[in-house]
């Protein structure tokens, strides 16, 4: 009998599809769900926001003699916030930018929710007067998980309430929101999340789960390690900072800071949604066609699903539960 070996990664146009299949899900998963790993997911990520201030903000004296090896090491850290984020299927904002605008693309999800959440899910944080969608949900989870993180497991509770890591948290939220231009943060958000999007693409493209860590763990080093600004790890760094006694307000850090950021941070996710949503989804399913033609289809259609199982498509082409057929003897 012929054995086949199972690739260790998917095919890019698998990928893409299970970019979608994650975006129609997304779209229909109850809200109070997706708040509640928003939540989580701004925690996980100030885990590794954490971390990187623990490194960097310590190593006062490499800082000085070699600062470019500081900040490969708080960049070699801070990952474990989004590896734990994506191993447990939690909610952050700057991948949805990619996922959404690719399930828009291709119809799996309404054209009117794309335009709709991108300017409520910002407007979310200045103004509560419009009603919750998918980004404002993500947006709200993520900012109250980040601050919950800053103010009660890291302020209060006093693990770096002293020298010199109290200077370090402040000058690394003016650094962050105060000195750069309003430019600079747009165009550091989308180089940030051009590579947040490329490690959550290697992630779904990776079998197991070691697999998923090292395709994660590259680009979120690099992104760190360059300074680039991502719109979530900023909630927890730069209230952070202001927490302990920077010379900045929080009016100031949403209007140049956090806008600035968001809007760099969509245009990064769409550097990665839109070619590969040309590139691979060009005939996305056509019927069924491409997958025959590709050898993918057997017995009606088994396809695969956002974990890599064989999964059947329902009749409202939502992603079903999975199904197991055992064929007679």
């Amino acid at each position: 009998m012929t054995r086949f070996e199972t690739p260790t990664t998917f095919k890019p146009a698998q990928v893409a599809e299970i970019m979608v299949e994650h975006g129609i899900v997304k779209h229909n998963t109850r809200g109070d769900k997706i708040f509640l790993k928003a939540v989580l997911a701004g925690v996980m990520l100030s885990f590794g926001g954490l971390l990187d201030e623990i490194i960097s903000g310590g190593s006062a004296g490499i800082t000085a003699n070699n600062p470019g090896l500081v900040k490969v090491l708080g960049g070699a850290v801070f990952p474990v916030g989004l590896i734990m984020i994506i191993l447990q299927g939690f909610e952050l904002l700057t991948s949805n930018m990619m996922i959404f605008p690719m399930a828009c693309l291709k119809g799996a999800v309404p054209w009117w929710g794309l335009p709709w959440n991108w300017f409520l899910g910002m407007s979310a944080v200045i103004s509560t007067r419009y009603p919750l969608t998918n980004w404002t949900l993500v947006t709200f989870g993520n900012l109250c998980g980040s601050l919950f993180f800053a103010a009660v497991l890291t302020k209060y509770s006093g693990i770096i309430s002293t020298e010199p890591y109290i200077s370090y948290a402040q000058d690394f939220a003016l650094k962050k929101a105060q000195e750069p231009e309003w430019y600079q943060i747009f165009l550091r958000g989308i180089g940030c999340n051009w590579l947040v999007c490329v490690a959550v693409w290697q992630a779904a493209g990776a079998h197991d789960t070691l697999s998923k860590i090292v395709a994660t763990w590259i680009p979120i080093m690099i992104f760190v390690s360059a300074s680039f600004d991502h719109v979530i790890a900023n909630m927890f760094s730069v209230p952070l900072g202001i927490l302990f006694g920077a010379d900045l307000t929080v009016a100031e850090y949403i209007r140049k800071s956090l806008i600035a950021s968001y809007l760099g941070n969509i245009v990064g996710a769409l550097i990665v949604a839109l070619p590969a949503t040309y590139l691979w989804l060009g005939d996305y399913h056509a019927g069924g066609l491409r997958e025959v033609e590709e050898g993918e289809t057997l017995n009606g259609g088994a396809r695969l699903n956002g974990d890599g199982d064989s999964s059947h498509e329902t009749k409202n082409g939502k992603a079903g539960e999975e199904i197991f057929e055992v064929a007679p003897r």
